[in-house]
């Protein structure tokens, strides 16, 4: 083991004992949680890294990924010609500068919206989710409830894994509601994750699999950070929930209208969160910079530096890796990706792995907002729970997002 690879082991230590201390050092957590917790993502990072036949299977997402971006670029170039990736009708004289977001990156949304909608309605994805479920409850003694909601987390956003336990919703206990809140920004949806592969994918390869690594690996570190900062109460009692999948759609055709049209809602959602954060943050430093010199990127290199060490990563790129979490957090991940698109080429091969893995999540304020509107509106009776845990859940989902990317680093050698 290299000392690099140390550093990462003693780092997801050191995020574990970070996450108890920001809850404030209550008492009620259990060995077997924390035990549990960080076997789990050691031994689902070693198996799917390492475990050929797994890696294969995972690898193939990279096809599928391919497969719909081809798919897409097909609707797009029909719809939008040139603009939506079809054939310029000019010389392009700065390589890259025909590559336009919203038409050519974003659109795939609505197509995994709609396949995601269609296995939905097949029943594919109800039995690989409570598969993870009956994981996270026998590791974590985990409720029902609260577990499926965390598995479903790896497929779908932080507001609709909820809406699958909305009968359920309002009798989680608070530590309960508190993992699900946690795990919705841990992680990220399948339609945001064939997006991020495709921009990440001249710089990382297998992109595909290895985010979808990343976001499984999440799961069981968004229950151990949100169990250790909120701990069960004395008397609390597991919320259970048995055919936690209700049918939602009458037919397949209806799975796929259903889904495009959730996938038009976060298509505008991205892009307007898109601008409005990336203005919001220009317009602090343009207020910042001639004050004081400083960015709100280099305060959050500062701020950061410390998660990167905790990751593994070296002393030369622990700026940068830093930069990119503060950016994640500010604006979001989508901007962070893109800067490691860009730029990502002049870290180490291992830094990048690193690096990926730990932006993979909806850890940013835009995203609370999001998710506590959402959840309140469905439970309007934990609005005051939901509200006072927000900030909290993005706190442990920032350290639940850099426990994935220690476990990474300790298992892969420089």
């Amino acid at each position: 083991m290299s000392l690099l690879q140390l550093q990462s082991g003693i780092g997801l230590l050191l995020l574990a004992l970070l996450a108890w201390v920001l809850g404030g050092c209550r008492r009620g957590v259990s060995w077997r949680v924390v035990v549990a917790g960080l076997a789990v993502q050691v031994a689902l990072g070693a198996a799917l890294l390492h475990v050929p036949v797994l890696r294969a299977g995972f690898a193939l997402a990279g096809d599928a990924v391919s497969a719909l971006q081809r798919a897409t670029v097909a609707g797009t170039t029909l719809v939008f010609g040139y603009l939506g990736g079809g054939p310029l009708p000019y010389a392009e004289v700065t390589p890259g500068a025909s590559f336009i977001i919203f038409f050519q990156a974003l659109p795939l949304v609505l197509v995994v919206g709609a396949l995601s909608a269609l296995f939905y309605h097949w029943r594919v994805l109800p039995v690989v989710v409570r598969a993870m479920a009956g994981l996270l409850q026998r590791s974590f003694g985990l409720g029902g409830a609260a577990g499926f909601s965390v598995a479903a987390n790896v497929f779908v956003g932080m507001v609709e894994a909820p809406l699958l336990i909305r009968p359920w919703l309002g009798r989680l206990t608070r530590s309960e509601l508190f993992v699900v809140m946690v795990a919705g920004l841990a992680t990220i949806s399948g339609n945001t994750l064939v997006i991020y592969a495709a921009v990440i994918a001249p710089v990382v390869p297998d992109a595909a699999g290895q985010l979808l690594t990343a976001s499984v690996i999440s799961a069981p570190a968004a229950v151990l950070a949100g169990l250790l900062m909120v701990p069960p109460r004395a008397g609390d009692v597991a919320t259970e929930a048995e055919g936690v999948a209700p049918r939602l759609y009458s037919s397949s055709m209806e799975a796929i209208v259903a889904g495009t049209t959730d996938g038009l809602q976060l298509l505008l959602g991205i892009m307007a969160s898109l601008i409005v954060f990336v203005a919001l943050a220009t317009l602090l430093n343009q207020m910042l910079e001639p004050l004081t010199g400083l960015t709100l990127q280099v305060i959050a290199g500062w701020l950061f530096r410390p998660l990167a060490f905790a990751m593994g990563v070296g002393t030369e790129e622990a700026a940068a890796v830093a930069r990119s979490l503060g950016v994640k957090v500010i604006i979001n991940e989508f901007v962070s990706y893109l800067d490691l698109a860009a730029h990502g080429g002049g870290l180490a091969e291992r830094t990048r792995l690193i690096l990926t893995y730990a932006l993979c999540g909806f850890t940013n304020l835009g995203s609370v907002g999001i998710m506590v509107a959402g959840m309140s509106a469905m439970c309007p009776e934990r609005r005051a729970d939901i509200v006072r845990l927000g900030l909290p859940s993005l706190v442990a989902a920032s350290i639940a997002c850099c426990m994935t990317g220690a476990v990474v680093g300790l298992l892969t050698a420089p």
